[in-house]
């Protein structure tokens, strides 16, 4: 799994997803045995669900982080390798 981040027990990951070009821009989350998908544009809850403190976390952390988010997105477009963002 492409680990971008780790934070208070949730690890957020990026994929490469082919066709990559008709998927909406996006990260997963995981915290335990839930996993959601999240917008990187508006950090909205695409697919899946986590906890509602943990749903609140990676939505203040997408907003901080979202330029970092997008680079990733394009670096996996490009088949480069994702950087570690920091947590919150």
């Amino acid at each position: 799994m492409p680990e971008v981040s780790r934070f208070a027990g949730i690890v957020i990951a990026m994929y490469v997803e082919t066709p990559a070009r008709n998927h909406e821009q996006h990260f997963h989350a995981y915290y335990g045995e839930h996993a959601g998908v999240f917008g990187i544009r508006d950090g909205a809850l695409l697919a899946g669900a986590l906890p509602n403190a943990q749903r609140r976390l990676v939505e203040a952390w997408q907003r901080e982080r979202q330029l970092e988010l997008l680079e990733n997105w394009e670096r996996l477009q490009a088949r480069r390798r994702v950087v570690k963002i920091a947590p919150l």
